[in-house]
């Protein structure tokens, strides 16, 4: 005799798991620790942020993960963030390629302001807008800015693969992803699709951006989706590079929640300035 039930067996059991792509939003910033925009602006890692990016490549070494290429923006704080993972690992060898598509959301305006400040000015609704949402475009920045020359003057804005009027002056989640999709479906994916496992050691929003290409989330469920510096996060793709299980953030549960908390309350006004 035989029972029926109608239950759906796990994902997993239909769709095995050919890939493994890792994604990681750097260590803690300098203007990260001041709750500050920093967007384009080059940071380094703070203390906390290298002692983040250390304890991520271990974590990875202690689950037997191995990479065999490396994506980074062209931002420091994104690139040492993958030299301190790779040297924790031991696998300082492999390469790393970087790339202006995998940079920070350009934040306009807001460069350098206090989230915080802003919250007690603006109101932290308009903040979540302006930091979570899918398609509004913070006000641009311009020569005025105090930061303007320090970007746009960069060298390494120089080395794009458009002339640099044509690079952003704000963004949205939306035009991060525009701008991300050809760097991914042209250079990251055929690395993916030969075997190669692949860490992307991008920044909050590039990676809010391919998670919401990955995992089809809609414009808005992707306001709620809030990353933690350090913090690797696992994917697992099949041969079309569709995930086959939910993703996994490693490490420490409590601890990681903390850290989406920390991130969610930048935003909103200190009990200070009330």
């Amino acid at each position: 005799m035989y029972l029926h039930l109608n239950v759906r067996p796990p994902l997993s059991i239909f769709w095995m798991s050919k890939y493994k792509l890792f994604l990681l939003r750097h260590g803690e910033g300098a203007w990260n620790k001041e709750n500050r925009f920093c967007s384009w602006v080059d940071q380094k890692l703070s203390e906390n942020g290298v002692v983040e990016a250390q304890e991520c490549g271990r974590l990875l070494k202690e689950n037997g993960y191995q990479f065999d290429q490396v994506f980074t923006s062209i931002l420091s704080r994104s690139i040492q963030t993958a030299w301190v993972v790779l040297e924790a690992m031991g696998q300082e060898w492999v390469p790393v390629t970087k790339c202006w598509r995998l940079n920070e959301r350009h934040y306009g305006a807001l460069i350098g302001l206090n989230r915080a400040e802003m919250a007690l000015n603006h109101g932290e609704e308009q903040v979540k807008k302006w930091r979570r949402s899918y398609d509004v475009t913070p006000p641009p920045i311009d020569e005025s800015h105090p930061y303007y020359a320090e970007i746009y003057n960069d060298r390494r804005y120089s080395t794009c693969d458009v002339p640099q009027e044509e690079l952003p002056k704000t963004e949205s989640l939306k035009e991060v992803l525009d701008r991300l999709l050809p760097y991914w479906n042209d250079v990251i994916v055929p690395v993916i699709k030969s075997g190669r496992t692949v860490l992307i050691s991008g920044h909050g929003n590039s990676c809010r951006a391919l998670l919401k290409h990955l995992e089809g989330i809609s414009e808005t469920d992707i306001v709620s989706v809030t990353l933690p510096t350090g913090v690797p996060i696992l994917l697992e793709l099949d041969e079309d590079l569709q995930p086959v299980k939910p993703r996994q953030l490693l490490g420490d549960q409590a601890k990681i929640q903390a850290a989406i908390k920390k991130v969610e309350d930048q935003g909103k006004v200190n009990a200070g300035n009330k």
